[in-house]
């Protein structure tokens, strides 16, 4: 494999990661605020920066994403 296939096969390994994360994070202040989620964690848990509202923000974004590309067909 010469070094111009072994570039193109790094470069569309890591490419939809990268878009990924572009589009979710140019998107994200248009569907999702973090500060509302961090308010709900402070009002369920009683203090912030629980582990737990940041992994419920992970599952929400992951969900989102989930139900955007219609996963479950």
């Amino acid at each position: 494999m010469g070094s111009l296939d072994l570039l193109n096969h790094c470069f569309n390994f890591l490419a939809p990661a990268l878009a990924a994360g572009f589009f979710v994070a140019i998107l994200a202040p248009i569907g999702f605020k973090k500060t509302l989620a961090l308010a709900c964690g402070l009002w369920f848990f009683g203090n912030d920066g629980k582990m737990a509202t940041y992994a419920a923000m992970v599952m929400l974004v992951a969900s989102c994403q989930w139900v955007g590309v219609k996963a479950w067909r």
